[in-house]
């Protein structure tokens, strides 16, 4: 766990990644002092930043592993182990709902949509955020094969195109005013050289390539790479939507 985090500590540290996360800070358009719960909160990088923003932030995530890294590494933020189906959260208790790179790991988008909005107040925010992983664009000398390893990855995912549905799925568990915004994250650099190595490995172990095919695209993007020519792009998607205004009765999670 700990080597993914640092993974994910360059990841995060990388121009695009700290852009989209104050894009989705901007989206929630929450007032200082609101309530907001980062859901699939990872190490709690976003919660520590909203919090800095001047919001109570509360950071969720199912593994205890990780919930006990961000307790670590912030341990004046809110962290709290609980299941993005079943959130450790009263009825209406925040203002604003936030989940990056979450949804395509969810097997049933439209129940975690459900749980968000029955946590979020009325007129609460939520922004999804998430990259296609049926979309990612390499180059390759051998593009049938970088497709066949797209696809083959994507397949091995939950939820693969979870991000392109964001829109369709939050009118349909009734949220309001939706708006939709895309970025193309470019790479150009040895930095998601190994994203490229897993995309391979994975395909391999899924039995949709050999173990030929695998080495000989992970040197040729290697080779790439040594010669400034490696070309990956990611499509990210960012939704904001608002929960309906209204009133209703207010039920405590304990009565559940």
């Amino acid at each position: 766990m700990e080597a993914l985090v640092r993974m994910l500590d360059v990841v995060d540290a990388l121009p695009e990644a700290v852009a989209s996360r104050a894009w989705s800070y901007d989206l929630l358009a929450l007032p200082d002092g609101a309530a907001v719960v980062d859901v699939g909160c990872g190490a709690g990088r976003a919660v520590a930043e909203l919090g800095e923003r001047g919001k109570k932030a509360i950071g969720v995530d199912v593994s205890e592993e990780m919930i006990a890294i961000a307790r670590r590494r912030r341990p004046r933020c809110d962290f709290r182990i609980g299941d993005a189906y079943d959130l450790p959260l009263d009825d209406g208790e925040v203002a604003g709902y936030r989940a990056e790179k979450l949804f395509h790991e969810l097997a049933d988008a439209a129940k975690a949509l459900e749980e968000a909005k029955r946590v979020l107040a009325p007129g609460g925010r939520i922004v999804l955020v998430g990259q296609d992983w049926d979309a990612f664009v390499i180059d390759s000398d051998d593009p049938e094969l970088t497709r066949t390893i797209v696809h083959a990855r994507a397949d091995m995912i939950s939820n693969p195109r979870a991000a392109r549905r964001y829109r369709n799925l939050l009118l349909d568990t009734g949220f309001e005013d939706v708006v939709v915004k895309g970025h193309l994250a470019v790479f150009t650099d040895a930095t998601m050289s190994p994203l490229l190595t897993g995309l391979a490995e994975r395909a391999r172990e899924a039995g949709a390539i050999t173990a030929e095919q695998e080495a000989a695209w992970v040197s040729e993007q290697e080779e790439r790479v040594r010669a400034g020519r490696m070309f990956l792009a990611l499509p990210l998607f960012m939704a904001a939507a608002r929960r309906p205004g209204g009133t209703r009765q207010v039920r405590s999670r304990g009565s559940r």
